[in-house]
């Protein structure tokens, strides 16, 4: 098992927004966590990710938790954040040597791997580029770029396709199932369902904090009573039932 998250809560100011957590995610598992905004999906990823301290329970990385060993930790996991992280005194090719730095990689195997994904992306003509010059799609595509040279076991992805066009979704997409079928595990939140239901191999339903369901799209099914359901009509079940608990 990749990730393990045991009765875990977790927020701000000592007031939890996520609250019992509790799932595992194996090796070469995609699991999409759906759900509303405000639901607590950015809190949950920042928690696994090391940026908020559980106020009870516990996460591990394989037998890795960040209490044990914080450089360890965090050199299994890559992120790919919903708004770019770029650096603007830094270059393309310099983010990537950076990025090699951090993973302990050396620049010509950090180059070696991103070539690749810079003809993929169109961006193999702007190594020496500042992200001032880049659209935000172009930065999305760094910060794709600098996650997949990594060998980490586990992909942090949150809301992963806002800005790219369709072309660069269905590359990063196929991307993902390489990664998969490699062995990584990967967390995503996505409102785009469509592609959701294409590449997750199980869902977490979020609600209020709390995990309120969780499996393939048949457990799914089978949890709302909707034997026919696609993910859509699941999530708007999962909308219905938050809307009835307000």
């Amino acid at each position: 098992m990749v990730l393990k998250v045991h009765s875990l809560y977790s927020g701000y100011r000592q007031v939890p927004i996520i609250k019992n957590a509790q799932f595992e995610i194996k090796a070469g598992e995609i699991v999409g966590l759906i759900g509303l905004n405000g639901a607590g999906k950015s809190t949950l990823l920042k928690t696994i990710l090391g940026l908020l301290t559980p106020m009870q329970g516990h996460i591990s990385l394989g037998d890795i938790t960040i209490r044990q060993d914080h450089q360890a930790y965090a050199r299994q996991i890559a992120y790919i954040p919903e708004t770019p992280i770029l650096y603007d005194e830094l270059t393309l090719k310099e983010h990537i040597e950076m990025t090699a730095l951090g993973y302990g990689l050396s620049e010509e195997e950090a180059m070696k791997r991103a070539q690749p994904l810079l003809s993929l992306f169109r961006l193999d003509q702007h190594l020496n580029w500042f992200p001032a010059y880049f659209s935000k799609g172009m930065k999305q595509k760094v910060m794709v770029i600098c996650a997949l040279i990594t060998d980490a076991k586990l992909l942090v992805i949150d809301e992963p396709f806002l800005g790219l066009d369709p072309l660069a979704i269905k590359h990063f997409a196929d991307l993902l199932e390489q990664r998969a079928a490699q062995g990584t595990a990967i967390i995503l939140t996505t409102h785009i369902l469509s592609i959701a239901d294409q590449l997750c191999d199980r869902f977490l339903f979020l609600s209020q904090g709390q995990i309120v369901a969780q499996g393939d799209k048949t457990s799914l099914q089978t949890h709302y009573h909707k034997p026919t359901a696609t993910l859509d009509d699941l999530y708007l079940a999962l909308v219905a039932g938050d809307a009835n608990e307000s």
